[in-house]
């Protein structure tokens, strides 16, 4: 029993973590800032985003001795999704690696039809929609793509130009995530 060497516990106390993305500071409870480094936290951005469940989940890295948050994925939360969801209608899903210009990300685009659709038209949209995430996703960096995910405007976007295919009533990238972070 002599052989166990007890940890002496240091003072715990809030480190402040810098997030570039949103204006919000997060605060997180350790010891030292050592330990907090490489740590995942999560925030919920409903209240920042007008009632969207998005939730962020970022890495804290250690920056001259100041903590910062990269942002490693961005999901809707399901019950927002399912807040969306009605009788009648039909959901296209859709999960791919997509380049972009720094590295590669996981994208899930999520879309409601206002009505019941045939398979073809599903397929047609989802395919349009792989395509011009595609080729929009090669030109920006992961930092440009959270911040215009969160602002609405990649969706925007898709909306309108899936649209001419079969009016959606919801379109949405439903996870981003940037793979090998």
């Amino acid at each position: 029993m002599a052989d166990i060497k007890t940890k002496k516990s240091a003072r715990k106390s809030f480190f402040e973590i810098k997030v570039p993305l949103t204006s919000a500071k997060v605060q997180v409870y350790g010891n030292s800032v050592e330990e907090i480094d490489g740590k995942v936290i999560k925030i919920d951005l409903t209240r920042n985003l007008k009632g969207k469940n998005l939730e962020l989940r970022l890495r804290a890295k250690n920056v001259n001795g100041v903590l910062e948050g990269k942002p490693i994925s961005l999901e809707l939360i399901g019950s927002y999704i399912r807040r969306a969801m009605r009788p009648g209608i039909d959901y296209v899903e859709d999960s791919f690696v997509a380049e972009t210009k720094d590295g590669k990300a996981r994208v899930k685009p999520f879309l409601i039809t206002r009505n019941r659709v045939s398979r073809a038209v599903r397929r047609e949209l989802r395919n349009l929609a792989r395509k011009h995430l595609e080729t929009y996703l090669k030109a920006r960096n992961h930092l440009e793509i959270f911040s215009e995910l969160m602002t609405n405007k990649i969706q925007k976007e898709l909306f309108l130009k899936l649209k001419k295919i079969y009016p959606l009533a919801f379109c949405e990238i439903r996870v981003f995530e940037v793979l090998g972070a």
